[in-house]
């Protein structure tokens, strides 16, 4: 916003003095902020930084030139002025011109008698329009930024936008200093991103808004209504002016009001969506104007072929939790644009504590499996985690989709239990563990498994045993010993010796095939719980 010593000394009104450096060269660009005459020796009590001096030096005492300009450099003062012919005729004192370069402090002579009021002038007007073409600039970017903000610019378009005005690389980055979206204004990116989270882990700043001048980054935080979770970096060598700032600044603010525009846009279509499925999911009759709604959503419920999907998330332990609740709205998020990635019609949303549910709405000309595929891959790829996706029976009417849709519950929860790397799971695919978890809360197949384990399970408990567990790796071999010796990680002799300890507990025969498979069945329904 200021002049530099240099733009000064350039302007005509001091031209005509014939100015001339004598020491001090390496200050010329710092800025002038203001103008000041003065003749005492002791006015550096009386400036603020930034101040041109402009004196005769008749007031000068000789032998203080040097702390004279020890205390001008201590201030912050820009640059020191004498009009030689009424103290020094030609020349200023050798100690005056080596304190000056001593401190960097530009010491420029006038051989020529300048008025003093006329430069003054000359420098307040170029400070002025200075200010005022930095105004502009600012009121410009406010606008920009403004218009960006209305039409809801994506993080890309933003940065796009800083890129070009404040011609720096500029990068948006997590709290946890993973890139979110950069422009390298014409640079290598390869150069601007390497080793990004070291490097921005060592840059931090205490101010929303500040410029760090070991790495030349000038950093403002991205966050609204108290809850930041970014930083925007512009990559600046030299300290930025104040443009450089409000572009920063407001290009942080966009950011922000897209990502609360977006994440309310998108909560408030997953209650839409959820309230649907609720309502196909109900007991109760259909709302007549079930279809009405849905199809003013962009999912046409009539004449199409429906399919209900349930997606739950493998790593995660499901339950009355905030951490639960913020997984399965994440999933749904992830879910809801897989779907409008492949152009297939959903609901979707999270109606219970275990599982997001979608029903896809699939043209009657369209083939039901390619469209499964590509929803399953695009919703693997785009989910935070691993997850397991299940499919229920194709219906076409909007009484069946009820059905559909548990179906698809019941064989995600059968299918969690060994995921394996399909792309989605049908009823066929879980086979006995979808007919048991479809019994579960069947009474009868309940005291079934407890018939069955009952015993095992008490001595397990009382005695610290792993009988249950060295049982299941015999089931699960198929009924080979040595490989179950292997699996339960046991010498054949030692697992030989448990196995019939887990016979005279039971009181049946483990080389018993028909023993064998109802063991393993109630194990299954064990494993499945309440």
């Amino acid at each position: 916003m200021y002049p530099t010593v240099a733009e000064v000394v350039a302007l005509p009104v001091i031209r005509q003095g014939k100015p001339r450096l004598v020491a001090g060269s390496a200050g010329l660009s710092r800025r002038v902020r203001w103008v000041h005459v003065a003749e005492i020796a002791d006015i550096a009590p009386l400036l603020r930084g930034g101040e041109l001096v402009l004196t005769t030096g008749v007031m000068l005492p000789e032998s203080g030139l040097a702390r004279y300009i020890e205390e001008l450099a201590a201030v912050g003062c820009a640059g020191l002025v004498v009009e030689l012919g009424r103290r020094w005729r030609d020349d200023v004192p050798a100690a005056l011109v080596t304190a000056a370069e001593r401190h960097g402090l530009p010491l420029v002579t006038l051989s020529e008698e300048t008025k003093y009021v006329a430069v003054t002038e000359a420098v307040v007007g170029l400070i002025v329009d200075a200010q005022l073409a930095e105004l502009r600039a600012a009121e410009q970017v406010h606008e920009t930024f403004t218009a960006l903000t209305v039409a809801g610019a994506e993080p890309a378009e933003v940065l796009r936008e800083v890129a070009r005005t404040s011609g720096l690389p500029v990068v948006l980055e997590t709290l946890g200093h993973d890139v979110l979206a950069y422009d390298a204004a014409g640079h290598d990116p390869v150069l601007l991103l390497d080793d990004w989270a070291a490097r921005s882990r060592a840059v931090t700043v205490t101010e929303r808004t500040a410029y760090h001048s070991g790495s030349g980054w000038l950093i403002t935080i991205v966050g609204a209504r108290g809850a930041d979770w970014g930083r925007l970096v512009l990559v600046s060598p030299e300290p930025p002016p104040h443009r450089h700032v409000v572009v920063a600044e407001r290009a942080a603010s966009a950011l922000a009001v897209h990502r609360l525009v977006a994440r309310d846009r998108e909560s408030l279509e997953r209650q839409t969506h959820r309230t649907l499925l609720a309502q196909l999911l109900g007991q109760s009759p259909q709302a007549p104007d079930l279809g009405a709604r849905a199809a003013a959503l962009g999912v046409p419920l009539e004449r199409r072929q429906l399919i209900g999907v349930a997606i739950r998330p493998v790593s995660v332990q499901l339950g009355q939790t905030l951490a639960t609740q913020e997984v399965l709205r994440d999933l749904a998020e992830a879910t809801a644009l897989a779907g409008r990635r492949v152009t297939v019609a959903a609901l979707v949303g999270v109606v219970d504590d275990t599982s997001v549910r979608a029903l896809l709405s699939v043209p009657m000309t369209v083939g039901v499996e390619g469209v499964l595929r590509k929803v399953a891959r695009e919703i693997h790829r785009t989910a935070a985690s691993t997850v397991v996706i299940a499919v229920g029976t194709t219906v076409t009417s909007t009484t069946d989709v009820r059905r559909s849709l548990g179906e698809a519950a019941h064989v995600a929860g059968a299918a969690l239990r060994a995921p394996g790397s399909q792309l989605y799971h049908r009823l066929d695919d879980v086979r006995l563990r979808g007919l048991l978890h479809l019994l579960r809360e069947d009474e009868r197949v309940r005291a079934f498994a407890d018939r069955e384990l009952g015993p095992l399970l008490a001595r397990d408990s009382a005695q610290g045993s792993r009988l249950v567990e060295l049982l299941r790796c015999l089931c699960e071999n198929g009924g080979n010993k040595s490989a179950a010796a292997v699996a339960a990680h046991l010498s054949r002799t030692a697992y030989y010796q448990q196995l019939a300890r887990i016979e005279q507990v039971l009181g049946v025969s483990l080389e018993d095939p028909e023993s064998v498979l109802s063991l393993y069945v109630a194990l299954l329904v064990h494993e499945m719980g309440p």
